[in-house]
């Protein structure tokens, strides 16, 4: 069977995760240069894949499974790490909760609402908010090295990664109310019809 080139991008993305969490314990600037470089390369696939996929009518029922578990993996693993030393930290730990939290509960309501044949689609407000996380993560990977580079007085790399955190976190909240609602709709729905 030959794997078409988004779904080679995909699984690219999910081969470059154990490569990213590794070069994330190396020691002072390729420690920051090399995750954020890596972090930065599989979020671009992600855009890549879709593209192509579209463009050349590639879409596929293997890309459909795979691709969001890779984006998950991806931003599931970053968030881990950086709260793990302490780039993020304290109060700012609850943006990451929450934003893991969404990738959990819409993975199991596309599960669900998949077997009943509806379809979510994706809105600009969600891509928006996809944009935002990878953004401030990207912006967080940079560690010591972007606070040199970006340091406007107050506003370093570390402040602005965790202001763009919380805003893609609201937006988290508030695009997966869509998802929610639809799937309880549906849910109480099917427990109308068995009760009838």
């Amino acid at each position: 069977m030959k794997i078409k080139i988004p779904n080679i991008l995909t699984i690219g993305r999910i081969i470059i995760v154990p490569i990213f969490v590794i070069s994330f314990f190396l020691p002072g600037f390729y420690g920051d240069l090399i995750p954020f470089s890596l972090f930065v390369l599989a979020s671009f696939t992600d855009y890549l894949d879709g593209l192509l996929a579209r463009l050349f009518k590639e879409e596929s029922k293997l890309g459909e499974m795979l691709d969001p578990i890779a984006d998950k993996i991806l931003v599931s693993a970053a968030l881990i790490l950086l709260v793990m030393d302490e780039t993020i930290k304290n109060y700012e730990v609850i943006a990451a909760i929450i934003i893991l939290t969404r990738e959990i509960l819409v993975s199991g309501l596309r599960e669900y609402l998949a077997k009943i044949s509806v379809a979510i689609p994706v809105t600009s407000l969600t891509k928006l908010k996809t944009f935002l996380q990878m953004l401030s993560i990207a912006i967080l990977l940079t560690g010591e090295s972007g606070n040199k580079i970006i340091n406007f007085q107050d506003y370093n790399a570390q402040t602005i990664g965790i202001i763009l955190l919380w805003l893609s976190a609201f937006l988290t909240i508030y695009t997966a109310y869509d998802y929610l609602v639809k799937g309880i709709d549906h849910a109480l729905t099917e427990d109308d019809k068995k009760t009838k």
